[in-house]
């Protein structure tokens, strides 16, 4: 598993989505690494990580990034996943909860389906993924390209309550316009009993991109504040 790690501080853990890589955080990684000691890595299949298996999961994928840090003897960290990498932060703060100090997902999905992602999202990606599916004897290459599009239309299958798992104090972001429809963002953040929610207006999938002062910002400030629930009188203020 390819890993670059800058910076000195509290370990910060990014994951990268479907088909990325480390250079997709060219916008975090100079950010975060004045406070905190950035660890980021290519996942399986991806980049510059191999991997010779048959197919993926986001389990397998959670459980490199837990070996990762144990690797690097980092008890706990905070998390920032993006798409994919959201799916990744969410299910190592479910299989691995001393891992994860606190969690930040923007663009994370819990299944493959229309109740996630509009179906005319689905209709841009399916001809792909059939092609590829019905092709016979793949070079090495597209048989990485298919297990990435394997991975998008078939996974994840968490279900909603299973986030109660999700321990830790956890910043649930999407984009107004996202291709993660936002009432499945919410779905997400509603079942994660210490969640805030941060939907952005005028945002697509790139949050970490297009709106990346406002995103560094906001996810360092939540790493930074300790976690604070709200009673009913509260709810006024």
């Amino acid at each position: 598993m390819y890993c670059e790690v800058y910076g000195q501080g509290e370990p910060l853990l990014i994951i990268h989505g479907n088909g990325g890589s480390i250079n997709n955080f060219i916008y975090q990684i100079p950010y975060f690494k004045e406070h905190y000691k950035v660890i980021i890595a290519d996942s399986r299949n991806q980049g510059k990580s191999a991997d010779s298996g048959d197919s993926l999961s986001y389990e397998m994928m959670a459980d490199d990034y837990a070996e990762l840090l144990t690797q690097l003897h980092v008890d706990s960290a905070n998390v920032i996943g993006w798409s994919d990498g959201g799916i990744d932060g969410l299910l190592l703060a479910m299989r691995h909860p001393e891992k994860v100090k606190k969690l930040a997902v923007t663009g994370a999905n819990l299944a493959a389906d229309s109740n996630a992602v509009p179906e005319s999202i689905w209709k841009l990606v399916r001809p792909s993924y059939l092609m590829m599916k019905a092709k016979k004897n793949r070079t090495a290459q597209e048989n990485v390209g298919y297990k990435l599009l394997r991975l998008l239309m078939e996974q994840p299958n968490i279900a909603p309550a299973s986030l109660q798992l999700v321990k830790c104090p956890t910043l649930v972001i999407g984009g107004d316009h996202d291709v993660i429809k936002e009432e499945h963002t919410m779905l997400i953040y509603k079942n994660i009993p210490r969640a805030y929610l941060w939907i952005l207006p005028g945002s697509g999938h790139s949050t970490p991109i297009i709106f990346a002062d406002d995103f560094n910002r906001t996810v360092d400030r939540f790493f930074r504040n300790a976690y604070k629930s709200f009673s009913p009188e509260q709810r006024f203020n």
